[in-house]
């Protein structure tokens, strides 16, 4: 972990989410042996601290021994894996990445687990996979006339986030917003097949305004490294995500700060906005809120080694 506590870790570390913990073998029928040992060699020199996994996913997401070449040549000039294989494995569903928009990070679980809170606790809401299906999908009729509870997650990137909290709480109405248009494509391909929607735009700038008042969660992993300490980011993060998902501002804190803004008009009383923060900003975030006249309070999860702010509209 870097002691910039704010800088989300490179996706060849632990903390990654598309390694899974399997044993060191390849997929069967998949590649030679002698492919295997070479793959795994040359990623080891490279640096790759998982080797033998990211072996496994090269070898399996690769079509053609030419095409493992080419992927096998990715991984060691730096790209992420999850870019190369286009998937990362989060909150234990699978989410389509593409190149050029941000990696969802493990420690974001905790995000999504107390944003599926918050929306279960909404009038009527549904919690479990019982209630999944067409009927029950967020983009049903507007989710005002019924007790449905709704969730806008902003900055969405690849809608990982959305995703993983809709599938905690399959009836909630989801809406998607990021200012990338790379990820908003990508947003959609994860959204649109469960019925969110998802928006290209700063912010609350293009919902539609007859959620207004009507939002349960707010739920944002906005950017929250200081400009200053991007340049210290692992190089698959600083060359190959995009800048304005990592640059929060002098201090981190900058898109933060616009989300709290306005979360007050579009929450309903007792409806909450969370966001990702580092540990080292914890006060600093509280105030931000607390500001707007939201009560705030931050949570953490010493295993994920995550920190959230948690905003609640007063009555």
């Amino acid at each position: 972990m870097s002691q910039y506590s704010s800088i989300p870790e490179s996706s060849s570390t632990p903390e990654s989410g598309s390694v899974p913990a399997s044993g060191p073998s390849p997929a069967s029928g998949s590649a030679p042996a002698a492919d295997w040992g070479a793959v795994v060699g040359t990623l080891r020199a490279a640096g790759c601290v998982f080797a033998e996994d990211e072996a496994r996913l090269l070898i399996e997401a690769a079509d053609t021994p030419a095409a493992l070449r080419d992927m096998v040549a990715q991984r060691v000039a730096g790209l992420p894996l999850e870019h190369i294989v286009g998937w990362v494995e989060f909150c234990g569903l699978r989410v389509a990445v593409d190149p050029g928009v941000f990696v969802p990070r493990q420690r974001t679980g905790l995000l999504v687990r107390r944003a599926a809170a918050q929306a279960a606790s909404a009038p009527g809401s549904v919690t479990g996979p019982a209630a999944a299906g067409p009927a029950a999908g967020p983009a049903a009729a507007d989710p005002t006339a019924a007790a449905r509870p709704v969730v806008v997650d902003l900055a969405c990137g690849s809608g990982a986030v959305g995703m993983a909290v809709a599938a905690l709480v399959p009836n909630a109405a989801l809406y998607a917003v990021d200012i990338e248009p790379a990820a908003v494509r990508c947003a959609r391909r994860n959204l649109t097949p469960i019925g969110g929607q998802v928006y290209e735009g700063d912010l609350y700038a293009p919902l539609p305004d007859r959620l207004r008042g009507h939002v349960d969660v707010v739920v944002a992993n906005v950017p929250y490294v200081p400009t200053d300490a991007v340049g210290l980011m692992p190089r698959e993060a600083r060359d190959h995500e995009p800048r304005v998902t990592l640059d929060g501002g002098f201090d981190g804190l900058d898109v933060l700060r616009r989300v709290a803004q306005r979360a007050g008009d579009w929450l309903v009383p007792g409806g909450q906005v969370l966001m990702e923060i580092g540990e080292d900003q914890a006060d600093a975030a509280v105030g931000a809120l607390t500001g707007t006249g939201l009560a705030a309070a931050v949570e953490n999860d010493d295993d994920l080694h995550a920190w959230i702010v948690v905003g609640r509209r007063q009555r």
